[in-house]
């Protein structure tokens, strides 16, 4: 095997010793002389108007420089597509210091800058503000009813029905109903919301900002305040985590950039902990899941519907129900999905946004109904398995989902289930499996790329793309080393960078399979003039050869396994006469090859808990979870967000919820101490499977992307396993022991 063959192999991250030094910098690191800071002042009130603001205390402090106000704010642009970004919504976008409505708790009313960050803060303490306010809706409950959800964001595909399910719920041997509900959930990544713009000699800005995509800050800030790309170069090399919450630019860069110009100065600003709540979340959603089947077990009827939480300004939509029409075989099936415009701030994609939410209803029902059938679980997933996508009406691209269920159900011992609830008891303690399903889309987006080889045989590839902790430096280096047949540490990969090749954000799991293509079609078109400098040399064994003949091992380019034939790649470079070769691709998707086909990632979960009788904790014994996503590019990365995937499923099962006081229309746990999540000692054994799996159609690497596929299903799995322990359903999450007891 060569030496330089990385990809399908565990190998350590190549940024990770930066990270552990303290090497690596976000956004709120970078220094400049003279840089001020600015405080962002957050509204009391969630709806009415500001009355008066009188910050004269504050600006009389010695070091403010400016309190930002909406009576004094700028107004660079009126123009509501010139605050969209390339992840917004159907609807109006947030308008920072627009005017006095106030339309969200701790909506941004003011910021305040000063020399120092204390200062700002300080004086934001001293600014007097009067509200006449109204009374805020914030409880989707309340009113159980909403509207139709609108087309429009990209990615959201509006349900659509087949057969005649009601029909067919009404004539099904057995039927199914019931009804469950989620809490919002907030993104919490350990680094906070913060850009710094540093305000360059020449007038441009330099831009750190913590996004999943530096392109789209820079087509915000350029759109919003008429500058040109030239003048606003954004930069974000490490993001510390995001789950989707810097998909969209946040409101400090926006302030942050505003006050910069108006003060002809850099300018940083940081949100708080508390201020990471004034911004997206996932959104509480109430479902109701009918399941009408045959005595075999066989579904004649699904019905889904589901009401979720909006905005007053934006209409978010996620892919809630669709996946019902999905899953499994059945040919009568009815989706609804509507939302309710509330007092809050627009919701945000979070990771496996809708499936991660819509799953966990339709995978509980499944449950539910198995017990009602007297039909094992994993046996009723079975009898049901789709061999194609029936919503979409098309041959899945590839589905390795029934290896995933024996793998799986054979690691974790499915077979010596009991199959009756309360069966199994150690002590006090009651023991339970669960097992649920999991899919997620399969995409690849328009992605460019630049690969830069020197003489010296150093291999420099850059792409606009982000790394929010996924282990993109690793998974592209190991690409392009590979592609090129160079050791690993001969490569170097940018990111992060608006003076690189355009990429699209990273989410949607898309990333592996949209710049990694992007990556290797750059270095193999380096490749190609390697090759015609290899040929050049004297006696060249590959004289005859095409680029196909070829492989790069090494160091060298060579005829396919023949390591005697081989050239060194610096001597064809050297021989050349040539210092450097440069070449930059774009790669974009093959549609009329990929339409024909839906493309998926599946998982198959199984779960056992432990439950106290007496006191109702909860304890997550082991995970099985078997992954069918594609090739796997890095292992040891997919391992890992694998694996962050089914702790958050735990966490969402059993702790984080953001809960709303509805007489103030606030998130009242706005807090690490408080929004609980899952903590090592939650967390005991889990185990990823990677089902092989062969796919020649969803992209040239063949891989699918795992960012998010590890969560889908946990939930459910985690509430089955609870049932089966305990004999008590629990349909409101996260199921916490009050629930239980």
């Amino acid at each position: 095997m060569a030496a330089t063959t990385y990809v399908g192999k565990p190998t350590s991250r190549v940024d990770g010793r930066a990270k552990v030094t303290g090497e690596a910098k976000y956004a709120a690191e970078f220094n400049t002389p003279g840089l001020t800071y600015g405080f962002v002042l957050s509204s009391a009130i969630a709806k009415g108007k500001i009355k008066k603001i009188d910050a004269s205390q504050a600006l009389s402090l010695d070091g403010v420089l400016q309190v930002f106000t909406h009576e004094n704010a700028p107004r660079p642009s009126h123009f509501d597509r010139n605050f969209k970004d390339q992840d917004s919504v159907a609807g109006s976008p947030f308008k920072p210091l627009y005017s006095a409505e106030i339309k969200f708790s701790q909506q941004p009313i003011g910021l305040v800058v000063a020399d120092s960050f204390e200062v700002a803060r300080y004086a934001a303490s001293l600014v007097k503000v009067e509200y006449e306010a109204e009374k805020p809706e914030t409880d989707l409950r309340r009113i159980p009813k909403g509207h139709k959800a609108p087309k429009g964001k990209s990615g959201f595909t509006p349900p659509k029905d087949r057969g005649n399910a009601d029909k067919a719920f009404k004539q099904a041997d057995v039927q199914f109903e019931a009804e469950y509900f989620h809490m919002p959930e907030h993104h919490n990544p350990m680094e906070m919301f913060a850009t710094t713009v540093i305000m360059e000699e020449d007038g441009k800005l330099k831009i750190y900002d913590k996004i999943q995509g530096a392109f789209n800050s820079q087509e915000y800030v350029t759109k919003v305040f008429g500058l040109s790309k030239e003048e606003a170069r954004v930069i974000s090399p490490f993001v510390g985590g995001g789950f989707g919450s810097g998909l969209r630019p946040q409101y400090q860069l926006y302030l942050s950039v505003m006050a910069a110009l108006e003060l002809k100065r850099s300018v940083r600003v940081v949100l708080t902990r508390q201020q990471m709540f004034s911004f997206g979340h996932r959104p509480g959603t109430l479902q109701t899941v009918s399941l009408g089947a045959a005595n075999d077990g066989s579904l004649q009827a699904i019905k889904h519907e589901a009401l979720s939480e909006t905005s007053r300004f934006e209409e978010y939509t996620e892919v809630i129900v669709n996946w019902s029409g999905s899953l499994y075989h059945c040919d009568n099936v009815k989706l609804g999905y509507y939302l309710r415009n509330l007092d809050l701030f627009t919701p945000l994609d979070m990771r496996a946004p809708g499936a991660a939410t819509g799953i966990l209803a339709t995978e509980t029902a499944m449950d539910e109904l198995s017990y009602k059938l007297n039909i094992d679980p994993l046996e009723l997933r079975l009898i049901n398995y789709a061999e194609e996508n029936e919503f979409e009406g098309k041959p899945f691209s590839s589905k390795a989902l029934r290896e995933c269920y024996h793998q799986g159900a054979e690691k974790f011992g499915w077979a010596k289930r009991k199959p009756l609830p309360r069966s199994t008891r150690e002590g006090t303690k009651l023991i339970g499996w669960g097992v649920a399903t999991g899919m997620w889309d399969a995409q690849q987006q328009k992605a460019a790329a630049k690969a830069n080889l020197s003489i010296d045989g150093k291999l420099v590839v850059g792409s606009g793309t982000a790394d929010i902790g996924t282990g993109t430096y690793t998974a592209m280096t190991m690409i392009a080393a590979e592609t090129l047949g160079l050791p690993l540490e001969d490569v170097t990969f940018k990111l992060g960078d608006t003076t690189l090749p355009q990429a699209p954000l990273q989410g949607g799991s898309w990333t592996v399979s949209s710049v990694g293509t992007a990556v290797k079609e750059a270095c193999e078109a380096v490749g190609k003039k390697l090759l015609k400098l290899a040929k050049k040399v004297k006696d060249s064994p590959l004289s005859g050869a095409s680029f196909e003949d070829v492989e790069f091992v090494d160091g060298k380019v060579q005829l396919k396994g023949d390591y005697a034939s081989g050239v060194s790649i610096i001597d064809a470079m050297r021989q050349g006469e040539v210092n450097f070769i440069e070449e930059e691709t774009t790669s974009i998707p093959n549609l009329l090859k990929q339409m024909k086909y839906a493309r998926n990632t599946h998982s198959a979960v199984f779960v056992e808990v432990e439950v106290d009788e007496d006191l109702g904790q909860i304890c997550v014994r082991r995970v099985v979870s078997a992954i069918a996503g594609g090739r796997v590019i890095s292992p040891k990365t997919a391992h890992s967000q694998i694996v962050g995937g089914v702790v958050w499923g735990i966490s969402m099962a059993l702790h984080e919820e953001s809960v709303l006081d509805h007489n103030l229309g606030r998130f009242m746990n706005h807090s690490l101490a408080e929004y609980h999540v899952a903590v090592n000692a939650d967390i005991h054994d889990i185990e990823v499977i990677f089902v092989e799996e062969h796919d020649d159609i969803v992209n040239p690497l063949g891989a699918k992307g795992l960012g998010e596929i590890g969560i889908v299903g946990v939930a459910a799995a985690v509430g089955n396993a609870i049932y089966h322990a305990t004999g008590k359903r629990v349909r409101d999450f996260p199921i916490t022991l009050d629930k239980l007891l």
